[in-house]
């Protein structure tokens, strides 16, 4: 008896953050938010393939989304440290909505050439790159320690459950040929974030006793995550997985069309795969990690990716590609969740969203990067060789890292809490020049 209920307390742990108010009140509108974004990657992946036929060109489009993360996100984070995070994250998402209005206007009046449309996802792309710092250091400021990877795991499943909600609406409606209706929906589901924000309470800022130019602060946030054994090395993994595995995501149109001849329903089928499969892993992933301990989770699911990823690019259908991309959602998941919390969980609240623009530079500049390098050599060698051959190499490092050096994974496991500090406290990253 007393087994069986802590099976069902385990199953119920994934959704414990929902619990609170605050965090469940942002979770809800960030999901509508995310079904019309992934309408409008949908449909921009669609409209760019269409146009030009060419896999370089379908990576370009979403590396405009992507790239700016990686150029703007440590002003960003330097900016989410330094003023009111909650009145941040509100300025930025209505800068994201404008140009969201700006896109479908361009769709309804013919405008809507490739090039228009990747300067226009490009500058929706920085907006999100300076407000996504702020939303990802608000999460620990919303639940207790205990809830926070199960927190950061179901904000990965709302943003996936958007991923499966928006690729069928976008179906539906570019079935119909309205890339407009596509774009329109997605501007107005921004109103979802800013009508939460409106509500939502966190802690005042950390007294800002730090002082300093933008450019300094960044580089005091640079000095924190490279003094942090745990956030050094979830940033350097982060960076190898955008690299050689991530590409799958933004040359999903591509396989879809010059694999399977399935330019619009099978993009939508594929990315509604993907999703379902992550929304699956987010939700398993607490529970396993309770289980397991969450560096042997993490751990696990390196492998697992690498290995789907290999079975998704020898998929001979359009079904069993679809299948393979349900594991690669979940197991992919689980790697951005699981390194996520451990930068999450070490880097000190005042720094916080500084480590985090960090974080988000390796996969927001490395991943476009990884797109366009595969997508022209997808154009060259081939799609299937192109993938399988990054997963191989992937899962070879994995491997090499582990056997030869072990112990660097003992970062990965929950810091350790320095007598007389407070939960979250480090020493301050020593100024360049100085010394301890």
């Amino acid at each position: 008896m007393r087994q069986a209920k802590h099976r069902r307390i385990a199953s119920l742990s994934s959704l414990q953050p929902l619990h609170h108010r605050h965090f469940a009140l942002l979770w809800g509108a960030a999901l509508v938010s995310n079904i019309g974004s992934w309408m409008q990657t949908v449909a921009v992946g669609v409209l760019v393939t269409a146009k030009t036929h060419q896999a370089g060109w379908t990576g370009l489009a979403a590396a405009a989304a992507f790239l700016p993360i990686g150029l703007l996100s440590p002003v960003g984070g330097a900016m989410a440290d330094r003023v009111d995070r909650r009145r941040w994250l509100l300025a930025t998402t209505v800068g994201e909505t404008v140009l969201a209005t700006l896109l479908a206007l361009l769709a309804a009046t013919g405008r809507a050439t490739p090039s228009a449309v990747i300067v226009v996802v490009l500058g929706g792309g920085m907006a999100a790159a300076l407000g996504f710092p702020a939303y990802q250091a608000i999460l620990p400021d919303l639940v207790p320690r205990e809830d926070l990877l199960a927190a950061i795991s179901l904000s990965s499943t709302q943003y996936n459950l958007g991923r499966v909600v928006g690729p069928a609406l976008a179906g539906v409606v570019l079935a119909i040929g309205s890339y407009t209706l596509a774009f329109a929906v997605n501007a107005a589901s921004f109103a979802a974030v800013m009508v939460a924000l409106a509500f939502v309470k966190i802690p005042p800022p950390v007294p800002d006793t730090e002082g300093g130019t933008l450019r300094s602060r960044i580089a005091t946030g640079v000095r924190a995550a490279a003094a942090e054994p745990g956030c050094r090395l979830a940033i350097i993994a982060i960076g190898v997985t955008a690299f050689l595995i991530s590409p799958f995501i933004a040359l999903i149109p591509a396989v879809a069309l010059k694999l399977f001849d399935h330019e619009d329903t099978g993009t939508a089928i594929l990315v509604t795969a993907q999703g379902v499969g992550a929304v699956v892993g987010a939700l398993a992933l607490a529970p396993i990690a309770r289980r397991l301990g969450r560096r042997r989770a993490l751990q696990a699911s390196f492998v697992a990716v690498a290995a789907a990823v290999l079975a998704y690019a020898g998929a001979p259908s359009l079904a069993l590609a679809a299948v393979a991309l349900v594991i690669v959602g979940a197991s992919y998941i689980s790697v951005l969740s699981g390194l996520g919390t451990v930068v999450q969980l070490r880097a000190p609240r005042a720094y916080r969203a500084r480590v985090l623009s960090l974080y988000m530079v390796a996969l927001g500049t490395i991943y476009p990067l990884g797109a366009i390098f595969q997508g022209v050599l997808d154009d060259r060698l081939g799609i299937r060789v192109v993938t399988a051959g990054c997963a191989v190499a992937f899962i070879g490092l994995v491997l090499a890292v582990r056997f030869l050096r072990p112990q660097l994974s003992s970062a990965f496991d929950d810091p350790v809490e320095l007598p007389g500090r407070e939960e979250g406290d480090v020493i301050p990253p020593t100024p360049a020049g100085s010394s301890v």
